[in-house]
């Protein structure tokens, strides 16, 4: 087992509540039960040494490894090709649900499909972040790895009821190891149950089958709810999986990403934790999702949104954290593993998340237009739920005009971004136009004087005359991709020369063959030591922004240099290394659901360029 595989290496599984990490080699080296933000049991990426791992690879030494998902579904088929066979093993998650439950399932399937081929497995679990030993004892049925609070229990597949898995053995630090032979046509492998009760039992194929079948079954129909036919479509449909992974079922919630550590400069200190509800990037997705068809994932975090909402209405840091777990928990104490030795040195490796106490203005806006979103598909809004906006939006007038950390979560101290302003803008505006289309009671005539301040003062401090472009933070000179959302919400016209002066001055200081940097760290201190790559939401921000400024040809040139950065399955971290590499959390909800958004206007652009210079306000009621 390679100490540390690339990220990009990486096929994502799961069941709608957690999540796991395969490589190319066969390793499981990243999973958290019961919950997305739960300790983790194997972390081998994060630590080959101290995070435990599930390794499944063949005997031979000498082997190569393709991977792949099932058609249209999160079924991993990791395929190794030796001397003397062909096998493949199948991971995959049993769907569990939307209620919440502290049981679940990994499926590790070995099949010979050519030859002969043996299989060495081995189980080396490490609870609690590698915190809490565990004990494991054995029996005919399989194997208990029992931690006090969680087990794990192992499950041979086996066809006939008396026969073993194959040679098994433990070694000092009490992990599992199988070497399983298998001739052509022939299945076996492992079930591994978690939860504070399982057991193992014998599992026989036929049964592990229909297991697949059902779990097969579950991603085809629901990827028949997509409405989308145009260009990239296999693309959008894998980013769309992997966003239905990252959801937590039994609230709705989306994570940022499954891991946590993952660097974004190898070596470097910017190691997050990622299994956390973000209010901004899960309020993208519920545009994203109704453009695909996904109106039910929408209205599922709509109504997770509208709780944050009334819960914190009488909080003294206002009414929404940035991020929360994903039931609803807004604690996230940052705390880092001291004796962890971080992904290639990458340390400190952080768990919970210490921005989560940060001010970033900008989430009320893309709250409320979420909610609006929602509303032009035919969303609903109780009396309730207007009074908690109503109360956001008493807040926020009092409120929108102080420094704040802005959108990057920056440790450099609260200053005036331009990008927060923008979306408290967007957060008036979109309540004004909800009051008007429910005929519900407002104070207007105060909305609309908050909402037009702070259009005047973005054009006289958020615009440098000297660089023609509107800048990071007022008083300032630094550019900031985040801008880019400036025509998609309607604050500026595509066609404005002060926005296409923006565009020109991005195209020389922010964008790397195609590629997108956040902004100039060293120009912007952040508070951070070290760099960072592109960040692969703001090139698909960028392909969005150059297809609406009619520079059609050169946003389909920049989509497909992107899509080749994709990994072999079509997933994406956070960034891109200058090598190339993919770097970050992964894979990110945040680049998966801003893939999507760029293609589906640069697919409506190409096919019709000439009818659309006018209309780039592409959202329903975004046009202005």
């Amino acid at each position: 087992m390679n100490e540390y595989p690339l990220i990009a290496d990486h096929g994502l599984i799961g069941d709608l509540q957690t999540a796991a990490l395969v490589a190319t080699d066969g390793t499981l080296d990243w999973f958290c039960s019961p919950r997305f933000d739960s300790p983790s049991i194997f972390a081998s990426l994060v630590d080959h040494s101290r995070g435990g791992h599930f390794s499944t690879r063949p005997l031979d030494e000498a082997f190569a490894t393709k991977q792949l998902y099932l058609p249209d579904t999160a079924v991993l088929v990791t395929r190794f090709l030796t001397e003397g066979g062909v096998g493949e093993l199948i991971d995959f998650m049993p769907i569990t649900g939307n209620a919440t439950t502290e049981q679940h399932r990994l499926v590790r399937m070995l099949r010979c499909v050519r030859g002969q081929i043996s299989f060495d497995v081995e189980v080396a679990p490490r609870f609690d972040y590698g915190r809490r030993p565990n004990h494991l004892s054995l029996s005919e049925d399989g194997a208990i790895f029992d931690s006090g609070e969680t087990r794990l229990a192992l499950s041979p597949i086996r066809e006939e009821s008396n026969a073993l898995l194959g040679a098994l053995t433990t070694d000092d630090e009490g992990d599992l190891r199988i070497t399983v032979s298998l001739e052509q046509g022939q299945t076996r492998g492992v079930i591994l149950d978690v939860g504070p009760d399982v057991v193992p039992r014998r599992m026989r194929p036929l049964e592990v089958q229909g297991m697949l079948d059902d779990t097969a079954g579950f991603w085809h129909d629901w990827l028949r709810q997509s409405t989308y036919t145009g260009r990239w479509r296999e693309e959008l449909q894998r980013s769309a999986i992997t966003l239905k992974l990252l959801t937590y079922a039994p609230t709705g919630a989306l994570v940022a990403a499954p891991t946590a550590g993952l660097p974004e400069q190898v070596g470097g200190e910017r190691n997050w934790d990622y299994r956390y509800t973000w209010i901004r990037d899960a309020s993208f997705s519920v545009h994203t999702l109704i453009r695909m068809g996904f109106v039910e994932e929408a209205a599922a975090f709509s109504r997770w949104l509208k709780d944050r909402i009334a819960e914190q209405l009488d909080s003294d840091t206002g009414p929404l954290n940035i991020m929360y777990r994903v039931d609803g928990n807004p604690e996230l104490r940052e705390e880092i593993l001291t004796d962890w030795e971080g992904y290639r040195g990458s340390h400190p490796v952080r768990i919970g998340n210490g921005a989560a106490g940060q001010l970033q203005l900008d989430i009320y806006g893309e709250a409320l237009d979420a909610i609006y979103a929602l509303h032009q598909v035919g969303g609903t809004l109780g009396q309730q739920g207007w009074i908690a906006i109503c109360d956001l939006l008493e807040w926020l007038a009092g409120n929108w005009n102080q420094p704040e950390e802005g959108i990057w979560e920056t440790r450099g101290g609260q200053k005036d971004f331009t990008y927060g302003r923008l979306m408290c803008w967007v957060a008036f505006d979109r309540a004004i136009r909800l009051a008007g289309e429910y005929g519900r009671p407002a104070p207007l005539t105060r909305w609309m004087a908050e909402r037009d301040a702070i259009y005047t003062q973005i054009m006289d401090k958020g615009w440098n005359s000297e660089r023609q472009a509107f800048v990071q933070q007022y008083g300032g000179t630094v550019l900031d991709a985040s801008l880019l959302k400036m025509p998609q919400v309607g604050f500026v016209a595509p066609s404005d020369p002060m926005w296409q002066s923006t565009l020109r001055a991005m195209d020389a200081e922010l964008v790397s063959d195609s590629l997108v940097y956040r902004y100039d760290p060293s120009a912007s201190p952040d508070g951070l030591l070290g760099s960072e790559g592109t960040f692969s939401l703001c090139t698909f921000l960028y392909v969005d922004a150059l297809a609406g400024a009619g520079r059609v040809e050169e946003a389909r040139l920049t989509f497909e240099k992107m899509l080749t950065y994709a990994n072999h399955l079509g997933l994406y971290s956070e960034e891109i290394a200058v090598t190339g590499e993919q770097i970050g959390n992964f894979p990110q909800a945040f680049t998966h659901l801003a893939l999507i958004d760029a293609a589906i206007t640069l697919n409506d652009c190409l096919d019709d360029a000439a009818s659309r210079p006018g209309s780039y306000g592409r959202r329903l009621g975004q046009a202005h």
